[in-house]
């Protein structure tokens, strides 16, 4: 199920991305994970995506938003169908960057200034 809610100019805005920012000194590490998959563990081989901790447990954001957050940001964890399809959309990362655990698609980018 997915959240969306109008802005008044009636433009819907999705909100089924759930955010978190991590900052230390200057720096700005941002999670975003598609909200169905908040607080699940996913595991495959020697491999582990652990979404129940508090590192991805943040506050809903509208992909208008994020796309922006993400850009300016100094690095995005990105776990779910929906985070990775808006970082490719807005070319913070390639479709050949995704990996996937379990059929769960998740990617890192670090910027380098």
């Amino acid at each position: 199920m997915q959240c969306v809610w109008r802005e008044a100019s009636g433009e819907e805005q999705d909100m089924s991305l759930i955010v978190k920012v991590h900052k230390k000194d200057a720096r700005t590490i941002i999670s975003v994970c598609d909200k169905e998959l908040v607080g699940k563990i996913f595991s495959e081989e020697h491999r582990q995506l652990d979404l129940s901790g508090e590192f991805y447990n943040g506050e809903e954001m509208s992909k208008v938003e994020l796309g922006d957050l993400m850009r300016n940001s100094n690095g995005v964890n990105l776990v779910g169908k929906e985070a990775c399809n808006l970082a490719v959309a807005e070319g913070v990362i390639e479709k050949d960057d995704i990996n996937a655990v379990q059929g769960v698609p998740h990617a890192q980018v670090i910027f380098i200034e």
